[in-house]
């Protein structure tokens, strides 16, 4: 159901209650509304994670992390758990996690957020929660130097990409999966790996994803 399918059904409930004398209606339209406001509360968080990650890149910048990103995902994941709703459960415990690791730099806080979205993700079978999920367990990995494991997390999360057809999001793996071949002193294939990321990120018109492609080149 749509949002304006659930705007509707609320003012039909209104309707019927004040001019039919039925409330039956007025349960089912709250909980509508209650999807609508996790729905709201979930993108408007993702709106300030892209505003921090863009002032992020800005050379120089040392971007503020926003107060109201985190209270934003947590009052959707209440929502979505009172409503019963597993994916959107997942997605704003993903969220939650990246929070912490990516704004806060804190992996340690971040795990079992990330590790219970990628198991409820999993469950229902939304493969891009999921592969989000397994990607931000694999740098969470690759920061603790289990390279091994970083590497299996982000090739898991690239074949969930491809089966949704998330090619960007391949490209963007593939970054971390240079790092860790340069790490393992496998620098002929960091830098293979690049370049085969860097057609596919041109291609789709990832520029932002080129750009860190680039520095990457740089650094390995």
């Amino acid at each position: 159901m749509t949002t304006d399918d659930r705007l509707e059904r609320a003012r039909e409930a209104y309707q019927q209650a004040v001019f039919g004398g039925d409330s039956s209606a007025l349960a089912a339209a709250e909980r509508g509304l209650d999807a609508v406001d996790a729905d709201a509360a979930l993108a408007r968080g993702r709106i300030l994670h892209a505003r921090f990650q863009s002032g992020s890149s800005d050379p120089g910048g040392v971007p503020a992390e926003d107060p109201a990103q985190l209270p934003l995902f947590e009052r959707a994941l209440e929502l979505y758990q009172a409503l019963g709703d597993t994916r959107g459960e997942a997605e704003a415990l993903f969220w939650i996690g990246c929070l912490h690791q990516f704004v806060r730099r804190d992996d340690e806080r971040a795990l079992p957020y990330l590790q219970r979205s990628c198991r409820l993700a999993a469950q229902v079978d939304d493969k891009l929660t999921w592969s989000e999920a397994l990607r931000h367990l694999g740098i969470g990995a690759h920061a603790a130097g289990r390279l091994g494991e970083a590497r299996e997390l982000l090739e898991q999360s690239s074949q969930l990409r491809r089966e949704i057809g998330a090619l960007p999001g391949v490209a963007s793996n593939m970054i971390g999966l240079a790092y860790i071949a340069a790490a393992q002193d496998r620098r002929a294939d960091a830098l293979a790996i690049l370049d085969e990321a860097h057609a596919l990120a041109s291609t789709h018109g990832a520029n932002a994803i080129v750009g860190h492609i680039e520095q990457a080149k740089s650094r390995i």
